[in-house]
């Protein structure tokens, strides 16, 4: 992943509304009118729109990688960023540069002010208007948070849907059960359109077929791929949002286009998404980061545990975990009989201190253990080389604290 420069950083951040004024605001009105006062670029470019809690990054990517194989030209929006607000728009798989990001949102910066838009809700304006410039033919959008008011959901031309897993996160803007959950992502599903996902709780698959039935539409539930596809990213579930993107890629075909699965089977071996599981290292000492945040991605890396060869001997587990999560939660998922849990705090956010947690989970009392940040946190377990018996470090918890080792260069995840 290319670094930008700290001077690029303080630019975009000068043009990007202040987060922590505007923050998460759901609303379709203001990026509808800002779009339609700036022309609706895109209007009339399909889009395969991505929402569902865990998995839509790794779609976005298998679909992404295989598109630039395929010779599509499209646009794709992913959310959140590790590094640069510059990965959250793409052409294939060549992000926006800093210089044209800027351009675009001081172009637009009228009309941001003037429709009061959300940082998310300008990168979408902004992305749209680039794609237009780029004339792109398709369109891949990630949602950012739940799906019915979603800025992407705005774009009118939506006749795919991918949907990753759906699990309980972000709560407090979406709603406390499952099924509300479920409602807010499936009310993207538009009149006549394709709902594409694996297998999910019974639950969501009533709601999901209801919504569907109500639209006219079509479901297709999928099957994780089978061994004989060879997949860039890692770990067991990548089987199953890859089977998603490949239904998906092959359903533009009722759009017109010319799908090629050989084509697609090598976009999906070359795909890459940093900070999934992916394999690291700190001091020459080898390590897995994961970007986990939520409940229902902790319990999925959990089971992805299973397979990692003495994984009975002990993890050295490096969590950093926003307040607003179910921390608690997350770690009874993760910390098994022989693990160890130092708990770091999450860079300029209001985490979880073990304290908290072990006032709910007083069973893991001899397990985690509070430390100031995840270098002294590494110091500490390689200093155990020999003590100990773990043969794993796992550094997860948070996309921002991801984000953040990578930024500062922490962590060595060159050739992975």
């Amino acid at each position: 992943m290319k670094y930008i420069s700290v001077s690029e950083g303080n630019e975009l951040e000068k043009l990007i509304p202040n987060f922590k004024q505007r923050g998460m605001d759901l609303n379709l009105n203001r990026i509808k009118e800002a779009l339609k006062n700036m022309g609706e670029p895109c209007k009339d470019i399909p889009a395969i729109q991505i929402v569902g809690t865990n998995g839509k990054g790794s779609i976005s990517s298998f679909i992404s990688s295989s598109l630039r194989c395929l010779g599509i030209k499209a646009g794709i929006t992913t959310s959140p960023h590790l590094i640069s607000w510059c990965e959250r728009i793409c052409v294939n798989d060549q992000m926006i540069t800093p210089t044209e990001l800027q351009e675009r949102l001081s172009s637009l910066k009228p009309i941001i002010d003037k429709y009061h838009l959300t940082p998310f809700e300008s990168l979408i304006a902004s992305a749209l208007e680039y794609f237009s410039l780029q004339k792109v033919e398709l369109l891949v959008l990630e949602v950012g948070l739940g799906g019915r008011l979603d800025a992407t959901t705005a774009h009118p031309f939506r006749p795919i849907i991918a949907m990753g897993g759906i699990g309980l996160d972000h709560c407090e803007q979406l709603g406390n059960s499952l099924e509300d959950i479920a409602k807010e992502k499936a009310s993207v599903i538009t009149p006549g359109s394709i709902l594409i996902t694996s297998k999910q709780d019974p639950k969501v698959e009533r709601i999901l077929k209801s919504v569907v039935a109500k639209q006219n539409g079509e479901i297709q539930f999928v099957q994780p791929l089978s061994n004989d596809w060879v997949l860039g990213l890692h770990g067991e579930i990548q089987k199953q949002n890859a089977a998603v993107a490949l239904k998906a890629l092959e359903s533009l075909g009722l759009y017109g286009w010319n799908i090629d699965k050989e084509k697609i089977r090598k976009g999906f071996s070359q795909a890459k998404w940093p900070g999934r599981l992916q394999r690291a290292k700190w001091n020459n000492n080898a390590l897995f980061i994961d970007c986990a945040h939520n409940q229902h991605a902790t319990q999925q890396l959990s089971e992805e545990r299973k397979k990692w060869v003495n994984n009975q001997s002990g993890i050295h587990w490096i969590l950093g975990i926003q307040k607003q999560k179910d921390g608690p939660a997350m770690i009874n998922s993760l910390i098994k009989a022989n693990d160890s849990a130092w708990i770091v705090p999450v860079p300029e956010q209001l985490s979880w201190t073990s304290k908290e947690i072990l006032s709910i989970y007083p069973k893991f009392s001899k397990q985690l253990k509070d430390v100031l940040d995840t270098e002294t946190a590494l110091s500490l377990i390689t200093s155990l080389k020999g003590q100990h018996s773990c043969t794993y470090i796992v550094i997860t918890g948070s996309i921002y604290l991801i984000g953040d080792l990578m930024r500062r260069k922490i962590i060595d995840t060159s050739g992975n």
